[in-house]
């Protein structure tokens, strides 16, 4: 039996009741739909001076899906590679894609392999035909410096990417270092993917849980339970991975995420030793953070108490929507000791994070 196609999976999802009725997203699904026909037994075409002679290119261009959170963007995207008829594909989230890359090229470098990224590409090429990336963002230079190159020879090997963002081509690595070097890739984007703006106003992840408590308290299981039941909203049920953040030279570990969200035991998060650039990292990544099993603050939890602080600054600042399960409420959390005065701000953010007013605001990661 075949597979149903993308419209077909996104009209049952409509009659279930798991999606409501959405114009941009109808648009979308039928711009992907197109692209899946398209690709049915797709194969990149032969490369050297045959393929030069037989090559017909790839026959279609690949998709650069963006818009603001909670659209529907990723959502539509496993629609897709799901209905996806071609033999090599792969989905991964393009932080987790940059770690291999870079590990990857590494290996070749020992080797002494010559022109590392063709090669790199080539070996890409032979596993991937579909290459489809989730949370397309870049934010530092190592990766800024190697994509342009890298994915002209993706291109040219036949690769068709189909990519997500919450960003146009033209913002990426906005004020980034040296940014003008990588305003290429910016140009080859735009000539081999065609890019689609995922409209409409409704944020559709955010009218899952509008009305539902966002900070749990006490903790125990009913707490933990009502924290996996949102994240299973928030995520659609999509398969959960694990995910490595790229840090200045370092890397923070992300147990569980899936769609933009990220959940995270406190211990995880404020018991290793993480400072500002991971919490902003982490912050800027996801636009829903669940944590778990925050316990209220002694004296002696000195060091866990300032991550924390330092953690809600930056999903603060970031717009990060933050649910939470904890063990007292916020303005409770640390009520003695040295650095009970300095957590009022904290424990105001907390409350602040709860509002309705908060919560609709747009993620600026």
């Amino acid at each position: 039996m075949p597979k149903p196609d993308v419209h077909t999976r996104y009209e049952n999802c409509l009659a279930l009741g798991v999606l409501n009725a959405d114009p941009a997203q109808a648009e979308t699904v039928a711009i992907l739909q197109t692209l899946a026909e398209q690709l049915n037994g797709y194969r990149p075409p032969a490369t050297g001076l045959l393929g030069k002679i037989l090559r017909n290119g790839p026959p279609s261009r690949g998709l650069y899906i963006h818009g603001a959170v909670g659209r529907g963007k990723s959502m539509l995207m496993d629609l897709f590679f799901d209905s996806a008829m071609i033999a090599k594909k792969r989905r991964v989230h393009f932080h987790q894609f940059m770690l291999e890359a870079h590990a990857r090229l590494h290996d070749l470098q020992t080797e002494q392999t010559e022109n590392i990224l063709p090669h790199l590409a080539r070996d890409i090429a032979d596993e991937t035909w579909l290459l489809c990336f989730d949370e397309f963002h870049v934010g530092n230079i190592a990766d800024a410096m190697i994509l342009g190159r890298l994915f002209e020879h993706l291109f040219e090997n036949g690769v068709v990417i189909v990519a997500t963002s919450n960003w146009p081509p033209s913002e990426l690595y906005k004020n980034g270092l040296q940014r003008e070097r990588f305003l290429p890739f910016i140009a080859l984007i735009e000539q081999h993917m065609t890019v689609h703006r995922l409209g409409g106003a409704v944020d559709h992840r955010y009218e899952q849980i509008r009305g539902t408590p966002v900070y749990f308290t006490p903790l125990g299981a009913a707490a933990t339970e009502k924290l996996e039941t949102i994240f299973a909203q928030l995520t659609g049920g999509a398969a959960e991975e694990s995910l490595r953040l790229p840090v200045q030279g370092r890397f923070v570990e992300v147990p569980r995420t899936a769609r933009g969200a990220a959940m995270f035991g406190f211990e995880e998060l404020c018991s290793r030793p993480l400072g500002a650039a991971d919490f902003i990292a982490i912050a800027e990544c996801f636009a829903t953070i669940l944590i778990d099993r925050v316990p209220q603050l002694a004296p002696e939890r000195r060091n866990e108490t300032a991550r924390f602080m330092t953690l809600i600054d930056a999903l603060y600042e970031a717009k990060t929507k933050l649910i939470m399960a904890a063990a007292a409420p916020p303005e409770q959390l640390c009520p003695t000791g040295d650095q009970a005065f300095a957590f009022q701000r904290t424990a105001s953010r907390l409350v602040e994070m709860q509002s309705e007013d908060y919560r609709q605001a747009a993620h600026l990661g």
